[in-house]
């Protein structure tokens, strides 16, 4: 853990930066109250010096975002196979605020409201980008390693009294920061950050997303040597490319679009395309998908340039209860930008998506991304992605550490999950793992800890070791 910190100290434009952010990375993993900036620097030990130095860290812009991502995505990248490609799954999600009144912050939709009603809640956006970092080859899990967090908020309206030379640069930035156009623009920039590296210029990028992001603006922007794997409505209107037969005779513009080819919903109910059987690894076992497929396809919305491949893949039956009867979940429909892919490796970096969900939720609530309570228009962004950042490193030293996936002289599992056996370790697991460790060295260095405890430490630029104090950790849990 302290080694790839160490990596990152290009990313901060002083020493003096990066000697209180290295202590705050960690912090943000052990801290045991709110993560706020003060539960941080109580975390540390530091809440009898003076404290605008952290918050000038964030205040200021003292590190590059992308910088220190770049090193999350080196290690990423290292630990892949050479012939693999880089799938990566782009989604956005929210960060809940009390206060219209911070810079970013406006009514979203909950996404934890009922389905049948809309509710609205204060939050900032964030589009964040997870590498898979696969156990195996073929069917095998995958952990997602977040590689990008960037703040996507919307602008503010102006009053219907403004002239209209205001309003005309509300629509345009409005424009410029439409979610899919965000999204365009990330996905164009990892591009140019993995070509800016000699090791993972020749990888593929394989870009996996939901019915949200697969539309024209996100496929028509796609760079070199990159792939969208993503969900399209059972309705589609797709086409197959136009024969030279069709193309008119004499003079006048070629066809590009030939006939018209079944939706995908047509193409579930077609007895006459028989199914396929592909093993995929998801919900921790390898299962048996059934699918159909057609290739190459043509879509208005992604231009006349791009050919598809649709998948459908057919509804999984599942009992709720032991004897109860068998249910069906819905059908799904992808669309693939590469109609040489493997079917297998789609459908299996399809099934990884899930992983950023899983980002998402342990970001929130278990790392305390947007819990600081700064109101500065540079740390309302800058504070989550240290914090997703922290989040990253953790993952990439447990890949390191626990190749397998299992703590040897772990913590003990208590008594009711005895027993039970783990696909994967936890977040809980590794941040458990982290306090306990830190403990360990904790009370065998105890009179250290305690002299510095009562003494209020000093500001060094070198600090003795990159720990937070535990005494302190534990004291101040609520600061």
């Amino acid at each position: 853990m302290e080694h790839l910190i160490f990596r990152c100290q290009g990313s901060f434009k002083q020493g003096r930066s990066f000697a209180r952010a290295r202590i705050l990375l960690l912090s943000q993993l052990v801290c045991l109250g709110r993560h706020t900036v003060t539960g941080l620097i109580c975390t540390s030990a530091r809440q009898f010096q003076d404290w605008s130095a952290d918050y000038r860290l964030f205040a200021k812009e003292r590190f590059d975002k992308d910088a220190l991502f770049q090193v999350i995505r080196q290690e990423v990248v290292a630990q892949l196979d050479e012939d693999e490609p880089i799938v990566a799954a782009m989604d956005d999600t929210i960060l809940r605020k009390s206060s219209k009144k911070t810079p970013g912050v406006s009514y979203r939709r909950d996404p934890l409201g009922p389905k049948f009603q809309t509710n609205l809640v204060l939050a900032q956006r964030f589009l964040q980008i997870s590498a898979a970092l696969p156990k195996g080859s073929g069917a095998a899990p995958a952990r997602m390693i977040p590689i990008d967090f960037v703040h996507a908020p919307t602008p503010k309206k102006p009053s219907k009294k403004a002239p209209p030379d205001e309003w005309a640069a509300f629509k345009k930035l409005k424009k410029e920061t439409n979610l899919c156009q965000v999204s365009a623009v990330r996905i164009r920039k990892l591009r140019l950050y993995l070509d800016a590296d000699e090791r993972m210029r020749r990888r593929k990028l394989w870009m996996v997303v939901d019915g949200g992001f697969t539309n024209g603006v996100v496929i028509k922007a796609l760079p070199h040597h990159t792939t969208l794997i993503g969900r399209v409505r059972k309705d589609a209107k797709l086409f197959y490319p136009a024969t030279a037969e069709q193309q008119p005779t004499g003079a006048g513009k070629k066809k590009k679009y030939g006939q018209r080819a079944p939706t995908p919903e047509q193409l579930r109910q077609d007895e006459s395309v028989p199914w396929q059987r592909v093993r995929v690894f998801a919900a921790g076992k390898v299962h048996e998908f059934k699918i159909k497929t057609i290739a190459p396809l043509m879509w208005e919305k992604a231009g006349a340039g791009v050919r598809l491949r649709l998948i459908v893949i057919a509804p999984l039956a599942y009992r709720p209860k032991k004897g109860s009867r068998l249910l069906y979940r819905e059908p799904a429909y992808l669309i693939c930008t590469d109609p040489q892919a493997a079917l297998e490796k789609v459908l299996q970096s399809f099934t990884w998506r899930w992983g950023i969900e899983v980002n998402h939720r342990d970001e929130k609530q278990l790392i305390g991304a947007g819990e600081a309570q700064v109101h500065n228009a540079s740390s309302v962004e800058s504070s989550p992605v240290l914090a997703v950042a922290a989040y990253s490193l953790l993952l990439l030293a447990a890949r390191r550490a626990y190749p397998e996936e299992k703590i040897e002289a772990g913590l003990p599992s208590p008594k009711w999950m005895a027993g039970a056996g783990k696909l994967r370790l936890t977040t809980k697991d590794l941040l458990d793992e982290l306090r306990a460790e830190l403990l360990r060295e904790a009370i065998v260095d105890m009179p250290d800890n305690l002299g510095r405890f009562v003494k209020g430490g000093s500001d060094d630029l070198k600090p003795v070791k990159l720990l937070p104090d535990v005494i302190s950790a534990m004291l101040y849990p609520a600061a």
